[in-house]
């Protein structure tokens, strides 16, 4: 099973639904919103004249923030129906982005140089088999003394059914988990149909890769909301923080964490 040209395949379909979707709001990215969410900006700090580096930048809303908040950035992603957008997007606001399309895996074969921060948000490492090879590529890119920082879902949300009705799947690294999709978190009625492999990575695996590659922990944080309104039956509870119903504050929805090189 080629899992990463069936992924490439779901994003390449959901990136046409979600570049128009009220969930993206690119209408009003256009107009100068910044798409970062509290909890990375807090993290990323004043990036005025730093290289950026982001992993999984789907058609590049949140590397063209941080473009324009003065940072030097280049952008990844396998979909080349996102990195078309995010290029075209790029040179309509006037902005220097570079964006590189391909998989995380095969970075090193189509980009020179290191960065000051290297960045990822918001569903990324479950679609990577192998957390190892990914951390040989985050050091690769890292400046001595650089950032790599992800903000992502816990996961513990990654064990539920998609109706988040029972757990299903194990929390550590088990199989694929192959899934038949309609629809997507930013349209859940879009006639859309798609297959998608998966895999569920342990808080355990993640420190443990980074440390392998001689990356020290600098920050490591649990957040008991979702900036996101992107999982059925979410409250709001403040401004950009929303709630699975069912569970309210008793289960952590995203982590933070920033290594060092």
């Amino acid at each position: 099973m080629n899992y990463i040209e069936i992924n490439k395949q779901a994003w390449n379909l959901k990136t046409k639904l979600h570049v128009n979707s009220a969930f993206y709001k690119q209408e009003e990215f256009l107009a100068g919103k910044n798409t970062l969410q509290p909890i990375e900006l807090e993290l990323l700090g004043d990036v005025s004249n730093k290289s950026i580096l982001h992993l999984q930048c789907h058609f590049g809303q949140d590397t063209l923030s941080l473009a324009r908040m003065g940072a030097q950035t280049t952008g990844v992603d396998f979909s080349e129906q996102a990195i078309q957008i995010a290029r075209v997007v790029n040179n309509q606001l006037n902005l220097n982005s570079r964006f590189v399309c391909c998989n995380i895996y095969d970075l090193p074969e189509h980009l020179d140089g290191q960065f000051d921060i290297v960045f990822t948000s918001y569903g990324t490492i479950g679609w990577l088999d192998d957390l190892n090879k990914w951390a040989v590529t985050i050091k690769k890119f890292l400046k001595p003394g650089g950032k790599f920082i992800i903000v992502d879902f816990h996961p513990v949300v990654w064990m539920y059914s998609n109706d988040f009705s029972y757990v299903q799947y194990s929390y550590f690294l088990d199989e694929p988990i192959v899934e038949d999709n309609e629809g997507s978190y930013a349209d859940r009625q879009a006639s859309v149909n798609y297959q998608t492999v998966g895999f569920n990575h342990s808080l355990s695996e993640l420190f443990q890769s980074l440390i392998n590659q001689g990356l020290s922990i600098q920050h490591f944080n649990e957040y008991n909301y979702s900036p996101y309104n992107c999982f059925p039956d979410m409250e709001q509870i403040e401004e950009n923080q929303f709630r699975l119903k069912p569970f309210g504050n008793k289960i952590p929805l995203v982590y933070s964490l920033v290594v060092q090189g």
